[in-house]
């Protein structure tokens, strides 16, 4: 089989979808080595709406045809425009329908999307855990047997760490944006330091729409963080904190389960999903559940061990190789497919 993958989100230095797209083609590459995966992108898109047109309605179709390519898998909400071959399109959430302020820049996926799945483009669509598929057959009416959903996994560098921590802190791991409910967490967090004082850091990339953070002298914010570090940061932490108003997935709540950290994270279906009952779970919007869940991690050493345990058993329920073996029955779905449907 070969198969080609968009490669265009390895072009931004973080977040969950290069992730995905990084972790996901090297699963595949290791464990389906009779298979070929061809990674494309169009080099000179810059963000100009007029070649990214012209890229996927007429230079991908192209490629597609040259390389003789038997699926195409789009691991950023987007299909070719031209039914060339089966494609597989991955629609991580709804984010950039349910609310224009969490993405400012998503008015290319809020408009192509939905074109390419009502047309039948997306020979098959993937999703990242069941909440999600739920909400896109019911928002795009697509029937149940062309949505999958694949849940993803943390690499397994991220592990225990053996060095701990200099001072104990609070820890939010993720991009910096409107959709993670960071102010909110940052005043929950403030309330708590003045009866505890104990630190909060924000690690990742802060997105131009993140909105203000008010400074405090034991807020740290330290940008993103390589992946080589990442283990050593969540497994110092005496929790992970992750407020978000709404998920796809959760990755960073997975990473840190796999560390051994404890996690307080809010109701969003996906992260319940998740972490099937091993985290402690506040609604979005209640300072005082989140005061109360960061108190107990800080003075019940019984229920940090107990969520830390129950997070890592949790964690072996997920791989990569897991991942991509569903992805690639996946693909063999949508050539059968498209077959039927052509002829």
């Amino acid at each position: 089989m070969r198969v080609a993958i968009d490669s265009t989100p390895l072009t931004v230095s973080s977040g969950g979808i290069p992730r995905y797209t990084s972790a996901l083609s090297k699963a595949l590459a290791a464990d389906f080595p009779e298979d070929e995966f061809i990674q494309l992108t169009d080099q000179g898109r810059e963000g100009l709406s007029n070649l990214e047109r012209r890229w996927w309605a007429y230079g991908l179709p192209k490629q597609l045809r040259r390389l003789k390519v038997d699926v195409f898998h789009g691991p950023d909400f987007a299909v070719p425009y031209l039914p060339v071959c089966p494609a597989v399109m991955t629609v991580h959430d709804l984010s950039p329908w349910m609310n224009p302020a969490w993405h400012h820049g998503a008015g290319r996926i809020r408009r192509r999307t939905p074109f390419l799945l009502k047309l039948g483009l997306a020979t098959m669509v993937i999703t990242d855990c069941e909440a999600v598929r739920r909400e896109v057959m019911a928002r795009f009416r697509l029937p149940a047997e062309r949505v999958v959903a694949i849940p993803l996994a943390a690499d397994e560098s991220f592990r225990p760490a053996e060095t701990p921590a200099k001072e104990p802190y609070f820890l939010f791991v993720g991009t910096l944006e409107p959709r993670k409910n960071i102010p909110f967490l940052v005043e929950a967090w403030k309330r708590l330091y003045a009866e505890i004082p104990v630190k909060l850091v924000l690690a990742g990339r802060r997105r131009a729409d993140c909105p203000p953070i008010k400074p405090h002298p034991e807020l740290e914010i330290i940008g993103e963080v390589t992946d080589a570090s990442l283990p050593d940061l969540y497994s110092g932490a005496l929790a992970v904190v992750y407020p978000s108003l709404y998920e796809g997935f959760g990755l960073p709540v997975l990473e840190a389960m796999a560390c051994g950290t404890p996690v307080i994270a809010s109701r969003d279906p996906a992260l319940v999903e998740l972490a099937g009952g091993t985290v402690i779970h506040c609604d979005a919007d209640d300072a005082g559940q989140w005061v109360d869940a960061m108190r107990t991690m800080i003075v019940n050493e019984n229920r940090r061990s107990q969520l830390q345990q129950a997070g890592l058993q949790r964690s072996r329920e997920f791989s990569w190789r897991r991942t991509a073996t569903l992805t690639r029955e996946v693909y063999v779905e949508a050539i059968a497919r498209f077959r039927r449907r052509s002829g």
